[in-house]
C-alpha cells in the first residue's frame, strides 16, 4: 500500500478535514502546507498529485498517536527515514490504545482472522526468529476494520 492510499484512508476512517490533517502532523513537529496535504489526497492520476515520503507518513502516524493520546513530555521521538506495514500496524495501535485483542476485534469487523501468535509476529523487531512481515492484505483489512469501527454504517465506495 502506498502512504496516500493509507492516509485516505485513514483520514475517511476518522473523519479528518485538512486542517485537521495538518495539525496532526504539525504535533510530530513537522510542518506542511494545505497545498501538500491536498496533493497528497489526490488520486495517483489525477494532476497535481504529490507522493507522500515515507518520512511524511511517519510525522503523520506520531503526530496521531500524540493527538489520540496526549504528546509526551520532552522531545518528540525522532523520525524514521524508512517506514513498512509493520510499522504503520504498530503506530496505529499506539495511537487506537488498543491491545491485542482490540488489534484482532478490528480485524473480524473486516471478515479477516488471525491468531494471537500471528498478529504478535507482525510487532516483533526484524532481526526476530518469529518476525513476519505485515502484507497489504493484512493492512487493508486492519484499515476497513478501523472505518467500519468509527464510522459504522459509512463504507466509502472507492476504499473497498
Amino acid at each position: 500500500m502506498t502512504n496516500n492510499d493509507i492516509l485516505r484512508r485513514l483520514r475517511y476512517a476518522f473523519d479528518l478535514k485538512d486542517s485537521a490533517v495538518i495539525d496532526i502532523v504539525a504535533l510530530a513537529d513537522v510542518d506542511v502546507t494545505e497545498e501538500q496535504v491536498a496533493a497528497w489526497l489526490k488520486r495517483e492520476d489525477d494532476e497535481g498529485f504529490l507522493k507522500m515520503s515515507d518520512r511524511e507518513m511517519v510525522a503523520f502516524l506520531n503526530g496521531l498517536i500524540n493527538f489520540k493520546r496526549g504528546k509526551r513530555d520532552g522531545a518528540q521521538p525522532p523520525l524514521e527515514e524508512r517506514v513498512n506495514n509493520n510499522m504503520v500496524l504498530q503506530k496505529l495501535r499506539i495511537a487506537l490504545n488498543l491491545q491485542a485483542e482490540g488489534v484482532l476485534h478490528m480485524l473480524e469487523l473486516a471478515d479477516f482472522r488471525l491468531s494471537k501468535h500471528e498478529l504478535s509476529a507482525f510487532f516483533r523487531k526484524p532481526g526476530n526468529k518469529n518476525y513476519r512481515e505485515c502484507k497489504d492484505q493484512v493492512l487493508r483489512k486492519f484499515l476497513l476494520g478501523i472505518q467500519l469501527q468509527f464510522r459504522p454504517g459509512e463504507i466509502d465506495p472507492e476504499l473497498e
